[in-house]
């Protein structure tokens, strides 16, 4: 087994945002820490609306490894609340503040509230491919099928 990665971390805003909690795992086997809104005020993102939401937050993340913000299950299932570029990338040599876009897919609108988990954080091992042009590639059973190939 390797060793946990280490991200450094710091709030953007530290006098502002002192009470919003760091991302954390919120079970023993949580793959990902949830992420709170740092609203100043109730934000409401109404039916078809995004609306982008601040953390308070930056990351140092180790050369090698990415950040992976994904939707919470419960909002989208209950409110349908997702991520709009689900799931978001945050590389390595970003040190900005971290923004959430969600975009309200449910019936009626959501309201954002400061300290409310809205994300969660998936820390990810990446590699960097080499690309080969090859004159032509190699064949497979699926080949070109696309979507729907396999039937419904």
């Amino acid at each position: 087994m390797t060793q946990d990665p280490i991200v450094r971390i710091t709030r953007v805003r530290p006098e502002a945002d002192a009470d919003i909690p760091l991302p954390s795992y919120m079970t023993r086997h949580a793959s990902g820490m949830d992420i709170c809104a740092a609203v100043k005020q109730p934000c409401v993102i109404n039916v078809g609306a995004i609306a982008v939401i601040p953390t308070g937050i930056a990351v140092a993340l180790p050369v090698g490894y990415e950040a992976q913000v994904r939707p919470r299950s419960g909002l989208a299932f209950k409110h349908g609340i997702g991520i709009i570029n689900s799931p978001g990338t945050i590389d390595a040599d970003y040190r900005g503040e971290i923004k959430i876009s969600l975009i309200n897919l449910g019936d009626f609108p959501y309201t954002v509230r400061r300290k409310d988990r809205i994300a969660q954080m998936v820390i990810q091992q990446v590699c960097r491919a080499r690309l080969k042009v090859v004159e032509r590639l190699d064949e497979t059973e699926r080949n070109d099928g696309g979507f729907g190939h396999t039937g419904t």
